[in-house]
């Protein structure tokens, strides 16, 4: 039986020309399934928990059929790739609920630095032990998910120093999160959050990795993974999403899978080592995805982050042949191969197109790719 899983997608909406544009109150008003965000400019939806991955792709690629349909008939508009405001319009925050107080903090907070479009990924893990032991090898890991999915290397028109600038840039929340032991010290430390306010509300835990679930931090039933940039290629999404239900089935076959365990760092305050240490990855990753040098949560040692993918690819190959998706994690290999979207577009940069040419390309591609996948896939299964 494969794991229940599901995309939370966000997406700029804006012109041909690149140019985003906030749509949100026109979409969210007329498209069942999309909800707003604090800025009008992005607008989300997200797929049901499913365990096929070939009802997930049509999970995916449908309500951005939808979607772009609407926006074709709204006017002269469009779905924008990327993960950050490419081509200009940081400077300001364009509320999408003005009369929203937590929308008012956020803006007040942290300004334009959250108007980020990005995947977070959900994969259902009932036990809450398991939960957290899944959530401590995937948060030392989620380095490796972010420089797989990389593409917001431009910002306000120029090309930022990074990769995945959304990552770079993003308000971690709170600063310090440790590995969580236990359930009960998750439940312990989320009440000392909000007591202090570090915390506003028990969403307001904006790390690469959290549990989720019905009533946090108390009723958990899945992993989401929150620090991949948005990939707009569904099958190479998809191959992000069988990468990680692999590792996760690894380990739920052997639980002794766990950096708390297995890390031969520091002994005496390991918890916090590991802190350290995966902070560190996660910033070398969004500066250079695929190309990042990483340490190893095992170890220590030092290791490409296209390398250590390349390690766990070869771990995890044999169970999800033996589970049925190796044909959705294989194009891992591809993208280990011609890279990431953002190296795609920074390539482009170096051959001299600038940053409006290279997302104006993006966009056509992106719709052109969307309806051959509706066209082929999508009917095939209806019939």
């Amino acid at each position: 039986m494969l794991l229940s899983k599901g995309f939370e997608v966000e997406m700029y909406t804006g012109t041909p020309q690149g140019e985003i544009v906030g749509l949100s109150d026109k979409i969210v008003a007329s498209l069942d399934g999309f909800v707003r965000e604090p800025d009008s400019r992005n607008v989300e939806y997200t797929t049901a928990p499913l365990c096929s991955y070939d009802r997930l792709l049509c999970a995916l690629v449908r309500p951005r059929r939808q979607l772009r349909n609407f926006l074709e008939n709204l006017g002269n508009y469009t779905i924008i790739p990327g993960s950050t405001l490419s081509l200009g319009g940081s400077a300001r925050f364009y509320r999408s609920d003005p009369n929203n107080p937590y929308h008012s903090y956020i803006e007040q907070t942290y300004g334009t630095k959250v108007v980020t479009a990005s995947i977070h990924i959900n994969v259902g893990i009932s036990d809450p032990e398991t939960l957290m032991r899944a959530c401590r090898l995937i948060r030392t890991e989620a380095p490796l998910y972010l420089a797989l999915s990389a593409s917001s290397p431009f910002i306000d028109g120029k090309a930022s120093g990074y990769h995945s600038t959304r990552w770079g840039i993003f308000p971690k929340t709170p600063t310090q999160v440790p590995f969580f032991e236990s359930h009960a010290h998750f439940i312990e430390w989320t009440q000392e959050q909000l007591a202090a306010g570090t915390m506003r509300n028990v969403r307001h835990l904006w790390a690469s990795v959290r549990p989720n679930g019905n009533r946090r931090p108390y009723d958990l039933n899945r992993l989401e993974l929150r620090i991949c940039d948005l990939i707009v290629d569904p099958i190479a999404l998809l191959s992000v999403m069988a990468l990680l239900e692999a590792r996760l089935t690894q380990l739920l076959e052997d639980p002794s899978l766990d950096p708390l365990e297995q890390s031969l760092l520091s002994s005496t305050n390991r918890s916090a080592e590991l802190v350290a240490l995966t902070d560190a990855n996660e910033a070398a990753a969004a500066k250079y995805s695929l190309d990042a040098q990483l340490r190893h949560w095992r170890d220590g040692r030092k290791i490409l982050a296209r390398d250590w993918i390349a390690e766990i690819y070869q771990e995890v190959w044999l169970i999800a042949k033996k589970k049925g998706f190796s044909c959705f994690l294989s194009p891992v290999k591809k993208i280990l191969r011609e890279g990431n979207m953002a190296q795609q577009w920074l390539r482009l940069h170096s051959l001299g197109h600038d940053s409006s040419q290279i997302v104006v390309q993006a966009i056509q591609e992106t719709a052109q790719q969307e309806q051959e996948m509706e066209d082929k896939l999508c009917n095939l299964l209806v019939a």
